[in-house]
């Protein structure tokens, strides 16, 4: 369960950032997502490698602005 503390006279749009900033980090809604709904094995397989050519190709442009 993410929470947060609130400080006294903290400002509640502050506290409402740091919630959010939390959330986020925690990966509970993408947890809840890949969770709704069943995704074959052979699916999810070809979309890891959809996503790791991706990842491979972006790496590639970044060393070559580097380079």
């Amino acid at each position: 369960m993410v929470g947060i503390t609130i400080q006294e006279n903290e400002n509640i749009d502050k506290a409402l950032k740091r919630f959010k900033k939390k959330y986020e980090r925690s990966g509970v809604l993408k947890e809840y997502k890949k969770r709704t709904f069943f995704v074959k094995p052979s699916i999810e397989k070809r979309m890891d490698a959809i996503k790791a050519r991706r990842r491979a190709s972006r790496d590639n442009i970044m060393r070559e602005r580097k380079g």
